[in-house]
């Protein structure tokens, strides 16, 4: 039975497929991507697995999208870190309860590949089983490391245990101010050793990044290192005031800054050989719809076919380290835990999740009234996090005060 469920997974059927490629084509010619063709070639195919089973883009990535932060330990202590990881979490799943957990990840049709997290999942001493199990249940596995410990061997090691994409965190081009967030005088150096390493042994590799005040003016030449370096993808998040990054609150972008970095993230694109995205910045999303000049009627419908914008709770699922299952790592509120409840009653049928489901109906204050509730629908992490309602409207949209003729200047 494994065999046949490994190959029903990693078999996307064609209306998938052309689901997938609606959205990046739609995303590449808003954005008049250029190195399409160049991107299709190099990254198109060996990227595929990685969103295997997309229904097209969105927050973190793209829905049908489940991330399990498989410990809090971690070894560096980076200053933004939403999970506050140091030493391990209490009480995380063990062993045969995270076992449990992939069997119920891969028992649903919509989730074919499953994110590894932490703090650093390499440090978790039982990384290798549990990744050989979620490989062995049919689910590609994707890797969200700080990279300071991926060598060759441990790369070619990794690849073995079914790993597709090492998603490997950089904060800056300049080693100072990369090695300062994250609190470590090698780090930018041991990125770049499992970047290298990554490429070598045939791993897609990702690049994220989190925009905060502190590497603003670097990232536009941070864009460009992460293209050079032959990244197929690169997720650009926004600091969300959330577990570390509570300290650091005012480094949060402001609705300026949100604006300016779609508008940069979007001129990059027309250049870079890779798709870049963002993370707890959907407006970006409308954004280029707006620019388009796609604001209402039969487009934008068929817009939101493939573009989500905030994800969480609808495709995307966070399963913390102790079993609790939050539909974004942004979004601390739990829909109850894998050791009480099944992973589809959590994920189905709790309230939590169904509201975010059903967000056009759902939603407060300017994001519930607003025509791009389905394309965007606003940073549901960062209205938890400011107002503790995770329906509240976003408090760093910048759409409502800005024109048709501001958008496409």
């Amino acid at each position: 039975m494994k065999k046949n469920r490994q190959a029903k997974k990693f078999f996307n059927p064609p209306s998938l497929l052309l689901r997938q490629a609606g959205s990046t084509l739609l995303m590449g010619y808003l954005n008049g991507w250029r190195r399409f063709p160049h991107w299709l070639v190099r990254h198109g195919l060996p990227s595929m697995p990685v969103a295997n089973g997309a229904l097209g883009m969105g927050c973190i990535g793209y829905p049908g999208h489940p991330v399990w932060e498989v410990t809090g330990a971690c070894n560096l202590r980076c200053i933004h870190c939403h999970a506050v990881s140091g030493k391990a979490a209490p009480g995380e799943l063990t062993t045969d309860e995270g076992k449990k957990l992939i069997d119920m990840i891969a028992a649903e049709s919509e989730f074919r590949t499953l994110v590894y997290t932490g703090g650093e999942p390499l440090v978790r001493p039982d990384i290798y089983e549990l990744l050989r199990h979620s490989q062995q249940a049919g689910l590609a596995n994707i890797l969200a490391t700080n990279g300071t410990l991926i060598d060759e061997e441990t790369a070619f090691k990794l690849k073995d245990h079914g790993v597709v994409c090492n998603a490997i965190s950089v904060d800056a081009s300049d080693p100072k101010i990369h090695n300062s967030i994250r609190n470590r005088p090698d780090a930018f150096d041991l990125a770049m050793r499992a970047i290298e390493a990554t490429k070598k042994v045939g791993i897609l590799l990702q690049i994220n990044t989190t925009a905060m005040e502190y590497n603003m003016e670097n990232l536009p030449e941070l864009i460009d290192f992460a293209d050079k370096c032959g990244a197929g993808i690169m997720l650009m998040y926004q600091l969300v005031a959330v577990g570390r990054g509570q300290k650091i609150k005012t480094a949060t972008l402001k609705k300026s800054a949100n604006k300016h970095l779609s508008k940069l993230i979007s001129e990059k694109q027309k250049q870079s050989s890779m798709i870049i995205e963002p993370v707890a910045g959907p407006q970006y999303w409308p954004y280029l719809l707006e620019r388009g000049g796609i604001r209402d009627g039969f487009k934008l419908d068929l817009a939101g076919k493939v573009f989500h914008g905030c994800s969480a709770g609808r495709g995307f699922v966070y399963i913390k380290a102790d079993g609790n299952v939050w539909p974004c790592p942004f979004v601390e509120v739990s829909g109850g835990s894998v050791r009480e409840k099944s992973f589809y009653e959590i994920y189905h049928e709790s309230e939590l999740f169904q509201n975010l489901r059903r967000r056009e109906e759902t939603l407060k204050g300017l994001c519930g009234d607003c025509r791009y509730r389905t394309v965007c629908g606003g940073c549901r992490g960062r209205a938890h996090a400011y107002t503790g309602d995770y329906l509240a409207e976003d408090p760093r949209c910048f759409l409502r005060e800005t024109s048709r003729e501001d958008v496409t200047a």
